[in-house]
């Protein structure tokens, strides 16, 4: 049996590794505290992407971009519509996506 950490737990950890690393890390929209799915809007090198856990076809998750640049708001606006338990994450560092990865790794 597979715990897995409450959505919550996960956004905390992010934060912290991230303000710990020297980078800017904000809550956006506030999710379920247990069951909520994950969206991250990431700033690098000045471009601007978001990331989702996508299934793989090794049947685990990888974070992914699905959106950059000026059709991000839009996407967020959708999916908040569509799953208000949606959390969104903001991140302000280098090498975002590697932090997203290590830190909210589902299988």
């Amino acid at each position: 049996m597979t715990v897995r950490l409450a959505s919550s737990i996960k956004v905390s950890a992010l934060l912290r590794r991230v303000d710990a690393a020297g980078g800017f890390a904000a809550v956006l929209a506030r999710g379920d505290a247990t069951a909520g799915s994950i969206a991250i809007v990431t700033r690098d090198h000045g471009e601007t992407r978001l990331l989702a856990a996508t299934l793989a076809p090794s049947g685990g998750y990888e974070w992914l971009p699905i959106a950059e640049g000026e059709a991000i708001p839009a996407w967020i606006e959708r999916a908040r519509r569509n799953d208000p338990d949606l959390w969104v994450i903001e991140l302000d560092i280098p090498d975002a996506a590697r932090f997203v990865a290590e830190t909210l790794a589902t299988s």
